[in-house]
């Protein structure tokens, strides 16, 4: 015999769509909601370097990196800086640097977790919401061409780099306290991951 064959009606294709679409609509606010709480802990992390560096310039007169004397002030084993008032060295890339002495003075005066022995690059801190790091903390001109102490961040997206200027500077990507290193022109690349400075 044959049989009658019965397909859905338009109000049972409307509810599954419309169920689809609520499933989708929570996916992509989920996302968002993640990539919103990843944007405030890089907030979060700029906010407490800022206050660590000067809560410790408050309490020992000079700069985390810079410090005179830090095996007297600090620890036994920590190494000292020139104390010529700036923190020198840019990239964090060797021992001794100042700019790698920074995250151990840190660690050593107990404003900041992690190891205070590691030297050199291992001091930096590696893990950035995005997957990149907090290279160093120095003095310098790069990006903006205002020597001042400044944070840079490597490998951070160039869409949040966009927003972190938009939000706290004034957009353009070569001047102002939010600014990239190298490339061209006003706007970040938002496709690309690059590195930024941030003024403390």
């Amino acid at each position: 015999m044959y049989k009658k064959q019965r397909g859905f009606t338009l109000v049972e294709i409307a509810i599954v769509l419309v169920i689809i679409g609520l499933l989708l609509g929570g996916v992509l606010k989920g996302q968002a909601m993640i990539e919103n709480s990843r944007y405030k802990r890089l907030l979060a992390d700029l906010d407490s370097f800022r206050s660590e560096v000067y809560m410790f310039q408050d309490r020992y007169r000079a700069l985390p990196g810079d410090l005179t004397n830090a095996n007297t002030k600090l620890n036994a084993a920590a190494a000292s800086g020139n104390g010529n008032g700036s923190v020198d060295g840019g990239w964090c890339d060797a021992a001794g640097e100042e700019s790698c002495l920074v995250w151990s003075h840190l660690r050593y005066a107990g404003l900041l977790g992690g190891d205070p022995t590691l030297t050199g690059p291992n001091a930096r801190i590696t893990d950035h919401p995005y997957g990149g790091i907090y290279d160093s903390i120095s003095t310098g001109n790069w990006a903006n061409g205002r020597t001042e102490l400044k944070i840079l961040m490597r490998n951070l997206p160039g869409d949040v780099a966009q927003r972190l200027d938009d939000e706290l500077d004034d957009g353009n990507a070569t001047t102002g306290e939010v600014a990239r290193y190298g490339g061209s022109g006003a706007s970040y690349d938002k496709n690309a991951r690059l590195s930024v400075f941030v003024t403390l």
